[in-house]
């Protein structure tokens, strides 16, 4: 009984795995590739969404959701480039292109208005000469089964959203600049 309660006080202690995202098109605090880069606005990347992976999502974890967001447009108020939530809980990371039309995206999940206008992936597109821009791919944990948004609902609802139902979040800020 003691080695059964020791033991269990032990685990108790260790500290829980954390909440990670990565990817294999994108490096903390690096540039991103052409291929991130907006196609309009003045830019001509390639409009393509990066593969996430994620992983110890944190227990209770009923649903998922997924935000890149500029802190640095000059709008005064940042700018968001991908809004999409309701991915089921078991998902572990999404194919490059998925933010794309046809992406591979789980069933129900749900991509909704971005700032430029329209949902699904919108690429880096930071002014001609601005300083390399930074963009903070996030993964949120959420604790309901969904939300209860669509695809027309503006990226602060669902930000609202997001922070009022969170169980934890990771991210990975990669920058870039033209």
């Amino acid at each position: 009984m003691k080695s059964l309660l020791l033991t269990t006080l032990l685990l108790a202690a260790l500290p829980a795995m954390a909440f990670e995202l990565s990817s294999p098109q994108l490096q903390a605090g690096q540039p991103m590739a052409k291929a991130q880069e907006y196609s309009g606005f003045g830019c001509n990347g390639g409009n393509v969404s990066p593969a996430l992976a994620w992983q110890h999502v944190p227990a209770g974890t009923k649903s998922l959701a997924v935000t890149v967001y500029d802190p640095d447009a000059p709008t005064g108020s940042g700018w968001w480039h991908w809004v999409l939530f309701n991915l089921p809980a078991g998902t572990a990371g999404l194919p490059a292109s998925a933010g794309n039309p046809g992406g591979a995206l789980p069933p129900g999940s749900v991509q909704s208005r971005t700032d430029y206008g329209a949902p699904g992936f919108g690429g880096a597109c930071p002014p001609q000469g601005d300083k390399p821009h930074r963009y903070i791919f996030t993964v949120h944990a959420l604790k309901v089964d969904k939300l209860e948004l669509g695809a027309d609902a503006m990226p602060a609802l669902v930000g609202y959203m997001l922070n009022a139902n969170s169980l934890g979040k990771a991210s990975l800020t990669a920058t870039y600049g033209r």
